[in-house]
């Protein structure tokens, strides 16, 4: 039995699964706190922007690599 075709490919599109759930989590949780203290709204709006920018640097990276390798 052969395999045709490159897996790791599927493999690394899979890898941008993880950052999908974690920027749910990210945003509902800053959703939540948002809810809890209206009057952090600005802190925590940065906040979770500068994290969405790490964690989605890490879909990218995971799906360029796929065209890449």
């Amino acid at each position: 039995m052969e395999i045709t075709g490159d897996i790791a490919t599927i493999g690394y599109g899979l890898a941008t699964i993880g950052p999908g759930i974690g920027m749910g989590i990210l945003v509902g949780k800053t959703q939540e706190a948002v809810a809890r203290q209206p009057e952090l709204r600005g802190p925590l709006t940065t906040n979770m922007f500068i994290g969405m920018a790490l964690v989605e640097a890490l879909g990218l990276i995971g799906l360029a690599a796929g065209f890449v390798f």
